[in-house]
């Protein structure tokens, strides 16, 4: 009994914390979605947005620790309880329903596995064209209120006119959209504040969360490549 009490809280803790993560990294998505609609702007808004937050120095490093560690619990979390679910029951990503009430398994539901490992995939591909990507040294320089700093805009438009890239770039989008209808309302059931009267809010709020940034990360891509701004 004591042995499987504690898989039981050991399971309850890896639930935690993949709620825990995921709502942070929900506002991470937040922040990074404003910051990316500064693209539309035009090069002087975003370059001086990128500058100032790579100016912020050791907060920029502390909150890119903690946000890495962030992708990796909630990551790790996510596949142990995901093989756990299907060895015990042959379900998908923690399902919560009882038997009276309307089931909301969903192809988003049922895809959280396959959807964030696609997400992790464009993670390491997004990081190494952005963040590491060429810089002031390659010639990616432009000057912003008498300061020279990387010209981050030339290097992302330069990349969203890249047909193949934009249009990857586009359905990671989808994908990040599929993500979240699930995620953000099942963290808050795995995180005991769910009922009657909320879960029904939490589940409408993850659908409008889910298009929201679909489509206004996915908008900005094609926006380049259908229009050919910035160039």
């Amino acid at each position: 009994m004591a042995s499987q009490t504690g898989l039981w809280w050991t399971a309850v803790a890896r639930k935690f914390l993949m709620a825990v993560t995921g709502l942070g990294l929900f506002g991470f998505v937040c922040i990074h979605l404003a910051g990316n609609l500064l693209l539309l702007a035009g090069p002087e808004a975003f370059n001086l947005y990128s500058h100032r937050l790579i100016s912020t120095g050791p907060f920029l490093y502390v909150a890119e620790i903690l946000l890495a560690a962030a992708f990796l619990l909630h990551i790790f979390t996510g596949i142990t309880v995901t093989l756990g679910n299907w060895r015990a029951r042959g379900v998908s990503y923690s399902i919560y329903r009882s038997k009276r009430e309307t089931s909301r398994m969903t192809l988003s539901s049922r895809t959280m596995i396959w959807t964030g490992l696609l997400m992790l995939g464009f993670l390491v591909v997004h990081l190494s064209t952005f963040k590491y990507g060429p810089g002031i040294s390659e010639g990616y320089v432009t000057q912003v209120r008498g300061e020279s700093v990387r010209d981050l805009y030339r290097l992302v438009v330069e990349w969203f006119q890249v047909p193949w890239y934009s249009l990857y770039y586009a359905a990671s989008m989808v994908f990040l959209g599929f993500h979240l209808r699930h995620g953000f309302w099942s963290a808050f059931q795995s995180l005991g504040l769910g009922n009657r009267r909320l879960t029904p809010l939490l589940y409408g709020a993850s659908l409008v969360f889910a298009l929201a940034f679909g489509i206004g990360f996915l908008f900005i891509p094609l926006w380049f490549l259908v229009e050919g701004k910035g160039l």
